[in-house]
């Protein structure tokens, strides 16, 4: 079919047919779309008034509102002949110009000659009409189809072509013209296939302005945030005819969202006995298997209701939601059995069987894990009253991993320790411990709220990190199949919060001394570089922290350079820096600092004697230091629990460059480099130490200054 070249702004979609898409992939997916088709339009010099993206489990669409009928004319200047070249003596065009000029379609006097570091060349100013809007469409949406990309996508036929999941069919039009072109065997038209039961079949739509009218008429509602709003809203419509609230978990919401094209909300109910059980019993089943919706009564007490979406409509919805009841009632019952399973054997029973629980084929079981976690809690909690707990908790930590509702549910972990632990007579402690020790587990999860709890999460993450990286698991580039960035964020995020004396620096350190022993894997790398890769990584997970916190990278780089096993005190210096960074005096401080690092840089020992000083400005300069370095040391060690705060940071880097002055009078006076072996390396050993009582707070020598 031709293409209209003229005629009014026209609507233009396109519509990608598939198999049901992971509702995981879609977001992603649309935002890409977006972001292509976006950029795409802009390249190709073809306005729209506006971008629409929307997606259901069958369809991706993009619709482009208010298409000018063709391309925005390119208006460019070619170079051509040299002046010399193109015109003669007498200013009279030569061959060259005429040839250049027929060769861009040009007039000969149309030239101009414009001066460049080449000298003088003639110039013609060429207009390249614009295309037609449906020729440029069928170049731009065959190539956002094939730049979409997917986690996992599939290829299938005999093509190279690889996408989420087969493509059955596209639709593209503008207005009421199809966009012709073909995508690995399937080729463009009008017709799209809608609900599978509210409309099945194909139908054609006769043009891009009726698209979504159309496709509400035969069941599909496109825009996933209706979608979600509708899902909400007949949820808690439904509930609280009951005297109930829907539980809307945003990420379940999300999921379901991208489940169905036609959202209709249902009440399911099931036997008020199973509420006897823990709520994490029922809500799991509910949620992660079913995709269903919890529901409270007024008080915040889970009532024997569920909220379930299906894909369609009124018909046959009582048949539905009994099915749903089914399906439920069995996947409770089956916890009901395994619970009541675990509760006839105490936790502490089943710690004998993680013996037989692999933590990872080359570093031994879950048992030994057990034993050096609770090992490395100990080591943070020493003094406190909570290590006195700390061994058995975290034996019993680990507990639940062999118990029948775990190996079910597997997302429990820590959760169901916690209830037996409590429902088998554990101490409170004890049991919010068990629990804690998993946290944080994802990206804005909650933080241990108590201190035994803090340790063992804490012990559990360098464990996994130093084992981990002392078999050659590490990860690479976006790859990270188990999951250490998360782990040494966690041990960062609780550490920073609980601010415990030990630091993560002596934790890894302590934690790789307990591998080669208890059956962990004694063939791995050296301790010592397994514990410098550790502390790097985790140094690169507190960079990444600083300035997600809006710090200079300078700033970043500064503090860390200094030390980062107390999280707390690298975040408290960090703003310290940011605050004073712009005074005068740090600027004066920086560089005296730098003008000590690079000179002590020469230095080829440590050991230096006040006796072989021969000024009296080395004599004031090791006076000052000593003084400062006391000061500063009393002021950033008087900590509690390991954690200074950003006051007594400003006050130490201030005290600090009170010795600026005799930094300068020291270099002025004073000659480093003699001949005298003995002064001149005693002069540079002086300036070392000098330069490292310097950078007891931030490496100076990172910041950057304005115009420096």
């Amino acid at each position: 079919m031709a293409i209209s070249e003229k005629g009014p702004m026209r609507d233009a979609v396109l519509e990608i047919g598939v198999e049901e898409l992971p509702a995981r992939f879609m977001r992603q997916a649309l935002a890409d779309a977006r972001t292509y088709i976006t950029d795409a339009l802009a390249s190709a010099r073809l306005e729209a008034s506006e971008v629409c993206v929307y997606g259901t489990p069958r369809r991706i669409i993009v619709l482009l509102r208010q298409v000018a009928p063709r391309q925005n004319d390119l208006v460019r200047e070619v170079r051509g002949p040299a002046a010399r070249a193109a015109y003669d003596s007498e200013g009279r065009p030569t061959r060259a110009a005429m040839g250049f000029a027929r060769s861009v379609g040009a007039a000969v006097e149309e030239l101009v000659s414009r001066p460049t570091p080449q000298g003088d060349y003639v110039y013609a100013t060429v207009t390249e009409g614009g295309r037609p809007a449906g020729a440029v469409l069928a170049e731009v949406f065959p190539q956002t189809i094939a730049a979409m990309s997917f986690p996992k996508p599939m290829r299938w036929g005999s093509h190279d072509f690889r996408f989420a999941r087969p493509i059955r069919w596209i639709l593209a039009l503008l207005g009421a013209e199809v966009i012709p072109f073909d995508t690995h065997a399937v080729s463009s038209g009008r017709a799209t296939w809608c609900h599978r039961t509210l409309a099945p079949g194909a139908h054609e739509i006769e043009s891009a302005e009726e698209y979504l009218p159309r496709l509400r008429e035969l069941g599909v509602m496109v825009d996933p945030e209706e979608r979600a709003e509708s899902i909400r809203r007949q949820a808690e419509s439904l509930t609280s005819s009951i005297g109930g609230q829907a539980v809307i978990d945003p990420e379940l919401l999300e999921e379901v969202t991208f489940l169905v094209e036609w959202p209709r909300a249902f009440v399911g109910r099931f036997a008020e006995d199973y509420l006897k059980l823990p709520e994490a019993c029922v809500i799991t089943p509910m949620k992660d298997h079913q995709r269903y919706f919890p529901v409270r009564d007024g008080r915040g007490n889970l009532m024997p209701v569920f909220v379930g979406v299906r894909n369609g409509g009124d018909l046959g919805i009582d048949i539905v939601t009994a099915g749903n009841e089914k399906v439920l009632a069995a996947r409770l019952a089956d916890a009901r059995f395994f619970y009541e399973e675990d509760m006839k054997r105490p936790l502490a029973e089943r710690v004998d069987d993680l013996r037989g629980v692999v933590f990872q084929e080359r570093l031994g079981t879950m048992y030994e894990k057990a034993v050096r976690v609770g090992r490395l809690a100990s080591d943070l909690l020493r003094g406190a009253p909570e290590a006195a707990l700390v061994e058995r908790t975290a034996l019993l930590a680990k507990a639940d991993l062999v118990t029948s509702v775990v190996r079910e549910f597997t997302e429990l972990q820590g959760v169901m320790g916690r209830e037996y632990a409590l429902r088998q007579g554990e101490d409170m402690a004890v049991a919010d411990a068990i629990f804690e020790h998993y946290l944080p587990r994802f990206a804005g999860d909650i933080l241990p709220a108590s201190l035994l709890g803090a340790a063992l999460s804490i012990a559990d993450k360098i464990d996994t990190l130093v084992g981990y990286f002392s078999i050659g698991l590490v990860p690479s580039g976006s790859a990270d199949p188990y999951a250490l960035r998360r782990q040494a964020a966690g041990a960062v995020l609780v550490h920073t919060e609980w601010r415990f004396q030990v630091g993560l620096d002596s934790l890894a350190a302590r934690a790789a001394s307990l591998f080669g022993k208890d059956g962990a894997a004694e063939d791995g790398a050296p301790r010592a570089q397994v514990v410098q890769d550790v502390l790097a990584f985790v140094r690169a997970r507190l960079k990444a922290s600083l300035e997600e916190a809006g710090l200079r990278h300078d700033i970043a780089d500064a503090v860390l350079a200094a030390g980062f096993g107390h999280p707390a005190c690298v975040f408290e210096r960090a703003h310290a820096v940011a605050q004073v960074v712009d005074e005068s005096w740090f600027a004066a401080l920086a560089t005296a600092g730098s003008r000590v690092r690079n000179i002590a840089m020469k230095a080829e020992t440590d050991a230096f004697s006040p006796a072989l000083f021969q000024d009296d400005a080395e004599r004031e300069l090791f006076d000052a230091a000593k003084s400062m370095e006391a000061d500063v040391r009393a002021s950033i060690e008087a900590r509690m629990s390991g954690f200074v705060d950003r006051t007594a940071y400003v006050s130490a880097l201030e005290r600090m460059s009170v010795v600026c002055p005799v930094i300068d009078k020291y270099f002025e006076k004073v000659m480093v480099m003699v001949d005298d072996e003995a002064v001149r390396n005693n002069r540079l050993a002086m300036l070392k130490w000098v330069s490292g009582v310097l950078s007891m707070v931030i490496d100076l020598s990172t910041i950057v200054f304005a115009g420096g």
